[in-house]
């Protein structure tokens, strides 16, 4: 059971042609943030100071978390699958941004609104959390799913109170509104327990480096100046589980658009 348990594991991980044309898009990506923002990576590179020990001076979490998602979204990628998550991950990120900076949830230090440069940040994080989530369900098909039921109605009932909690303060302006109503339509229509449960733990986990690295660096602050605020962290893994949805749905109606486009096609060669 173990050895069959290893090789599943070990097939999760496998690196595919797929794997290495995402880690060069990946890089071309980080070069064209470096170049295009050139002001901001200068400024950053300027704050190294030659007097003191350039090991020490080394960001090693934003190292750490740059090396686990490289690794992450290499494991078993898969192109003809891998871009609807990229592209829902673009949107996606996209429109939380907008949310957040526009009511002033959060601000980065550039004091864009959003910024574009962290944009890109969100589809290579929804690829790795779904590495992330595989990795999960393969460890977790022993349990009963009465279990993850259970777990479901604690977890995201208690997000929500907490997110409540947390943009009080823009609870009248419409963005914050329309997000509280998307994430209450989202905990009370569960599709899959197991599967959005995995997701949100998968997404959280990820989020805490990421929010630990940003908020202690001061890349972005929240209004609590917390570092990072406990619904900043879970945040991402209702931001996954809503990503996951939006997947579930567009596999479930992609076969049937794509006949329905097929179908005019058909019609004219038998004309």
């Amino acid at each position: 059971m173990l050895l069959s348990e290893v090789r599943k594991l070990l097939r999760l991980v496998r690196w595919t042609r797929s794997s290495y044309y995402l880690l060069s898009s990946f890089f071309l990506l980080i070069f064209l943030i470096g170049y295009i923002w050139w002001p901001l990576l200068e400024a950053y590179l300027n704050l190294f100071n030659p007097q003191i020990s350039i090991w020490r001076q080394i960001d090693w979490l934003l190292l750490g978390i740059f090396a686990a998602m490289t690794f992450l979204i290499m494991a078993n990628a898969d192109l003809k699958k891998d871009w609807v998550i990229v592209m829902i991950g673009l949107f996606g990120g996209l429109t939380i941004e907008g949310w957040g900076t526009q009511t002033w949830l959060w601000t980065y230090y550039t004091n864009e609104r959003p910024p574009l440069w962290i944009i890109p940040a969100w589809p290579i994080a929804s690829l790795s959390i779904d590495r992330l989530f595989r990795v999960l369900y393969l460890f977790s098909r022993q349990m009963p799913e009465v279990v993850f039921k259970i777990f479901y109605w604690m977890v995201f009932p208690l997000f929500y109170v907490l997110m409540l909690s947390f943009v009080n303060p823009t609870i009248e302006k419409s963005l914050t509104i329309m997000a509280l109503l998307l994430c209450a339509f989202l905990i009370l229509t569960p599709t899959h327990y197991r599967a959005m449960l995995l997701t949100f733990v998968a997404g959280s986990v990820l989020g805490y480096f990421l929010e630990r690295w940003g908020t202690t660096r001061q890349c972005w602050v929240y209004y609590t100046q917390e570092t990072p605020p406990l619904f900043a962290v879970l945040a991402h893994g209702m931001a996954a589980t809503a990503f996951w949805r939006v997947l579930v749905l567009f596999k479930t109606f992609e076969p049937k658009v794509t006949a329905f486009l097929k179908y005019p096609l058909r019609q004219s060669k038998n004309n």
